[in-house]
């Protein structure tokens, strides 16, 4: 999760075959080199396009659960999800554009390469200056990685950095800013382009831990079954007297309210019947506590 204004993980945008669809994607320069009016949207009421074409773009990152290709589908908890509330609306047919960095999704989005971020993108403070969100879609927590053991005796950020431990993150990740905000200096941290980078080089000596959220951490694990790794227990972040609640959405262009009054509507239907939710995303690890309650709102996130 960032630089608290972006949250993940790749670097350049590329070809993505997805959902019937294929996507040539200049590269990010490109993008952000184009002349744009406002944010870069088309004038086009981007739910009206998408509703006369019963076609919307994904933008997403590769990151497993959230967003990822496997066996060439799109799939994950936020693609599972989207297409759900998008067939509602009207629009069967969904493409995605793999992005390799998650740095790159809302420059991506705001240049027109796709019509909405779905990635599980955490909704922070600094990013709601740039986008809108829809409410969430989960809530989660923190975790750590750590070998088999725990030899470090970790237990949350502030012990990371008593101990001297040197903590692995993704790019851009909120994390980072976290373990920062603990007491972890720079020289401890190292970042990663992936889990698997970072579960890697843990087990290869070159970190004692993995700060990440307990999805991702839970589903890595998963991935790596037999490997000697565990996940502790989770844990929500303080910084400045605030804790640093996971939770993730949608992401749209300033100008389209409208698509994001849209999804809301059946977004919140989902997130109101348990059994609905639980049937469309156990299969990536998402369960009872992850389902947002009805008092987290993105307004209140997006304050901060």
């Amino acid at each position: 999760m960032t630089d608290n204004s972006q949250w993940s993980r790749r670097t350049l945008l590329r070809s993505a075959a997805v959902g019937g669809g294929l996507l040539t994607v200049p590269g990010l320069l490109a993008a952000c080199s184009r002349t744009q009016t406002g944010t870069g949207a088309s004038k086009e009421d981007t739910l009206s396009k998408i509703k006369s074409s019963k076609t919307v773009t994904i933008g997403f990152a590769g990151e497993q659960p959230y967003g990822f290709k496997k066996g060439g589908e799109l799939t994950g908890e936020a693609p599972t999800l989207h297409k759900k509330i998008f067939g509602e609306l009207g629009i069967t047919n969904v493409k995605g554009v793999l992005v390799q960095n998650f740095d790159a999704l809302i420059p991506g989005l705001t240049a027109g390469h796709f019509d909405v971020i779905s990635a599980g993108m955490s909704i922070t403070p600094e990013r709601c200056k740039k986008v809108l969100f829809s409410e969430p879609e989960f809530t989660g927590a923190t975790a750590l990685m750590v070998k088999k053991g725990n030899p470090k005796k970790l237990s949350a950020l502030k012990s990371v950095a008593t101990s001297g431990a040197t903590l692995g993150v993704l790019t851009a990740a909120v994390e980072k800013g976290y373990a920062q905000a603990y007491g972890v200096s720079d020289s401890k941290i190292k970042s990663y382009g992936s889990q698997q980078d970072a579960l890697d080089a843990m087990l290869n000596g070159q970190i004692d831990a993995i700060a990440l959220t307990d999805i991702s951490l839970h589903w890595l694990a998963h991935l790596n079954a037999g490997k000697p790794v565990e996940v502790l227990a989770s844990f929500v972040p303080v910084v400045k007297g605030t804790k640093q609640t996971s939770a993730g959405g949608a992401v749209f262009r300033k100008s389209d309210t409208s698509l994001q009054a849209a999804f809301n509507k059946k977004l919140k239907a989902i997130t109101s019947n348990e059994s609905e939710y639980l049937s469309l995303l156990k299969p990536f690890g998402f369960g009872k506590n992850n389902v947002p309650p009805a008092s987290l709102t993105t307004s209140k996130l997006c304050a901060g």
